[in-house]
């Protein structure tokens, strides 16, 4: 017989009850209440383990040919991809019942933020660096890695706290904008130290986003928007044309017109060589596995350009595939998200979510 103290009163919405409770727990004294976990959201599930398996095959094709001329084994990229597709679902699987308001911490987000802003330093200074080329986006610590790709992580977390935390003064510019823009101009200019043109605008885009989402207004959004584009210039004309500063410069310029015979063709071979790919593939590709510019042709075809293997071997067919199921993610993520029990677990799915789409849009050479 069930307790009368426990009793739902007839008629109450237990559903809006309970997030009435989470969110007032949440708001100041933590989430104390042990969370109830919800049924898997099968759809997304789905596109995951789609993508997933489409990936890893793909990754079997375009770096077959790499990997036999730097290891001698066909299978060296994908038998890794493979080993971490494993620990990727196994993480998944233990992270389903991990109770993500033990993360709305200050001393969680404002932690593992620090801790991030001193990778990213030694990016440039102490015995870590890692560079490439003109480029010092990694360190080396037991592993090589690019600190910016945790510090994405600890922007959502942290703007995911904050949000929580302002939601309610987010429209007054003191909430809304000000610490944002604190903690993400940290960031920018750290990234830009490096340089990291791509991992800049990516997570300067996830922050904007979240703000917006978040409820930041969108007028406030929009003067940022425009002094950050003058500042970005202004510094960009002084790096390029003061100091003679040419990586920004080559950047564009190879990215712009990559076949002009202006550019050394060693810093467009790249470039040439996936526009190639996806050019070659026509409506419906030239099959799985009959991809050419992968032998040896197109460096990191089994990286950052994998994707024009795609388009060379399935075609315009496959490519819209892939875009229609990063679409379907996004939206199914967002779809989560606006169902979340409290804004701090809306806005770590609208982060999270928003992270993946972008750098799958930054990694489409279109």
């Amino acid at each position: 017989m069930q307790n009368a103290s426990n009793a739902v009163p007839k008629g109450r919405d237990t559903r809006a009850e309970r997030r009435k409770q989470i969110t007032a727990s949440g708001t100041s004294r933590g989430y104390k209440e042990k969370i109830a976990t919800g049924p898997m959201d099968f759809p997304f599930f789905l596109i995951i383990m789609i993508l997933l398996v489409m990936g890893i095959i793909m990754m079997f094709s375009a770096g077959y040919a790499w990997a036999i001329a730097k290891s001698g084994t066909g299978t060296n990229y994908v038998s890794r991809q493979l080993g971490m597709a494993c620990v990727g679902l196994v993480g998944m699987f233990f992270a389903s019942f991990f109770d993500y308001h033990w993360l709305r911490k200050p001393i969680i987000a404002y932690g593992f933020y620090g801790a991030c802003l001193v990778l990213l330093v030694l990016c440039r200074v102490g015995p870590f660096q890692a560079p490439r080329g003109e480029s010092h986006r990694w360190i080396k610590i037991g592993v090589t890695f690019q600190p910016s790709e945790l510090m994405k992580l600890a922007i959502i977390l942290l703007f995911a706290y904050l949000i929580s935390v302002n939601y309610s003064k987010m429209k007054q510019f003191k909430y809304g904008i000000v610490p944002f823009m604190m903690f993400l101009g940290i960031v920018v200019l750290l990234m830009m130290w490096q340089p990291h043109l791509s991992g800049t605008i990516i997570i300067g885009a996830i922050g904007v986003i979240m703000m917006y989402v978040g409820g930041s207004r969108f007028k406030h959004l929009l003067i940022l928007a425009i002094l950050a584009a003058l500042l970005l210039g202004a510094a960009l004309f002084v790096l390029i044309e003061v100091k003679g500063f040419s990586y920004f410069e080559g950047r564009m310029t190879t990215w712009t017109d990559p076949f002009s015979s202006q550019n050394d063709p060693a810093d467009t071979w790249q470039t040439r060589n996936s526009l190639i790919a996806i050019g070659s593939g026509g409506l419906f590709g030239l099959g799985l596995g009959n991809s050419r510019q992968k032998f040896l042709y197109l460096p990191e075809a089994q990286n950052d350009f994998v994707f024009a293997v795609v388009c060379e071997e399935l075609g315009f067919v496959g490519a819209i595939m892939v875009i229609i199921l990063f679409l379907l993610f996004i939206l199914r993520g967002m779809y989560i998200a606006s169902k979340a029990p409290d804004k701090f677990g809306m806005m770590l799915a609208v982060g999270l979510t928003v992270q993946i789409g972008l750098q799958a849009l930054l990694n489409m050479p279109l």
